[in-house]
């Protein structure tokens, strides 16, 4: 039977041309008008998906 991917991982984490994941950053959906204009600064942009879950991450994307 083939594997299907995970929609929900699919939407949310894209791979780079080189195989690494990236993701977008946590806690930018809401109550940023408590938050200081440094931390939502920092919250833009993605980052790497972390080691410990690269493999768990492949495999929901069919990649592994």
């Amino acid at each position: 039977m083939k594997q299907k991917t995970h929609k929900g991982a699919a939407k949310r984490i894209k791979t780079t041309g080189k195989g690494k994941l990236r993701r977008d950053q946590a806690g930018k959906r809401h109550l940023m008008e408590s938050m200081s204009s440094k931390r939502r600064r920092h919250l833009k942009g993605s980052t790497d998906v972390a080691k410990a879950d690269t493999k768990r991450m492949k495999r929901l994307l069919g990649k592994a």
